[in-house]
């Protein structure tokens, strides 16, 4: 029997699980899939723990249960991936042997690769929301926070969810205001980028909104390190951010396995071709979800998508077949904005966000790239489409995995 490895089983991980188990003849092939995790995460619930909205109760299961019964699940680290020999070690010594390979191990964050980040004010004054063990130090931190810098600082691109920190510091305004004590601080958002966001209708959109909420935007920061005795985020071009209380999402990188593999880039993500997610490495592997180096956001919608045209793919390749170039990097998000309203965004590698309507042209019933309690609904909703649709690979209705243009007000060029 051939074999099949999922490394990983994260969102993405558990996605091909489920489409390999429908597709596949699975008297001809056998879908492992390794990961020594026994808990599966709703990752952006991360961002409602510090708020009170989730506890992490709320937003866990347990991973065996989210997986098809025909897959085999190895509870065990991967040492090193040998390419050339098609195997992966485990760290017991085991040998595992495999046809097709998909990679599918995610992103993290690396604090320790910003210096002082983890200095004596780490998990003190400094923190994160991106881990479990991070939003959980946070709730106590912002429900004692009485007044002064509160400081929202990305580190460096690409992130896991590049919204989330605009939704953190949106819900962080509407949090303290809720608390009547909104004056008595000053939140910043610090990002290495020009802007509110990467895209420039979308960033002006967001900037008009961190304007409205007084939220003051330092843009182009690089921090060169963190300054915990004066508390001070300090860029490499000199200028400091003072705080209080900082919330930064560290440098986000790969698993570590792609380094000792020699599979990924600088930051242990894995090169493949963009449109197939095929690794330029070795055809025999694939690449999805976080993992990957594709110049599109690391979300679990980007990972829905891709793993719809992916599954094709890999049908193609053990039919002999060319690949087809399905993937268009389409992406699609709710962004929370404070007051039980939020925002939503459809892109993809050639379309930025704009204004419009979703998914029906002209009906909706959502609005793109506008304010209302609509989009709210729909991003408290997405926890049950993700456990009951997402991770179990369900086409969600009227939602394309190729980015459709219609009901998008596009300007022609």
């Amino acid at each position: 029997m051939k074999q099949i490895v999922i490394l990983g089983g994260g969102t993405a991980g558990t996605m091909m699980a489920h489409h390999l188990s429908r597709k596949l003849n699975l008297k001809q092939w056998q879908v492992t899939l390794v990961d020594p995790e026994p808990r599966h995460y709703y990752q952006p619930g991360y961002l409602f723990i510090p708020f009170g909205i989730y506890k992490e109760n709320d937003i866990v299961k347990d991973r065996g249960g989210l997986l098809p019964a025909t897959t085999i699940w190895i509870q065990k680290s991967a040492e090193i991936i040998d390419a050339e020999k098609n195997e992966i070690r485990l760290q017991d010594g085991d040998v595992l042997n495999y046809d097709i390979l998909v990679i599918a191990t995610g992103s993290h964050i690396a604090p320790e690769e910003t210096e002082g980040m983890l200095g004596p004010e780490w998990r003190k004054s400094i923190f994160d929301f991106y881990s479990i063990d991070g939003a959980n130090a946070l709730y106590p931190a912002m429900e004692s926070f009485r007044g002064g810098n509160l400081v929202v600082h990305v580190n460096e691109m690409p992130i896991k969810c590049p919204v989330a920190p605009l939704e953190f510091s949106f819900l962080a305004d509407y949090f303290f205001r809720k608390k009547g004590i909104r004056e008595k601080m000053k939140i910043t958002y610090v990002t290495p980028l020009g802007g509110a966001f990467t895209k420039p209708v979308a960033s002006a959109a967001l900037g008009h909104l961190m304007s409205d909420k007084e939220i003051d935007v330092v843009a182009d920061y690089t921090v060169e390190h963190i300054d915990n005795e004066s508390k001070k985020l300090v860029s490499y071009d000199g200028r400091e951010v003072p705080f209080d209380l900082l919330v930064t999402v560290p440098t986000n990188m790969g698993d570590p396995l792609m380094e000792r593999s020699d599979l990924g880039d600088e930051l242990n993500f894995v090169p493949v071709d963009k449109h197939t997610l095929q690794a330029k490495e070795k055809d025999n592997i694939f690449v999805i979800g976080d993992a990957t180096d594709v110049p599109t956001s690391k979300a679990g919608s980007v990972g829905h998508f891709e793993g719809e045209l992916l599954i094709e793919n890999i049908q193609r390749y053990i039919q002999g077949k060319e690949l087809e170039p399905s993937f268009d990097g389409h992406a699609n998000c709710f962004i929370e904005s404070g007051h039980r309203k939020g925002l939503l965004i459809d892109f993809n590698y050639d379309q930025e966000p704009v204004p419009g309507k979703f998914p029906i042209a002209g009906i909706g019933p959502l609005s793109l790239l506008r304010e209302n309690r609509m989009n709210h609904l729909g991003k408290m909703a997405f926890k049950w489409i993700y456990w009951n649709m997402i991770v179990k690979a369900r086409k969600i209705p009227m939602v394309p995995a190729r980015m459709s243009t219609s009901g998008k007000k596009i300007k022609s060029t």
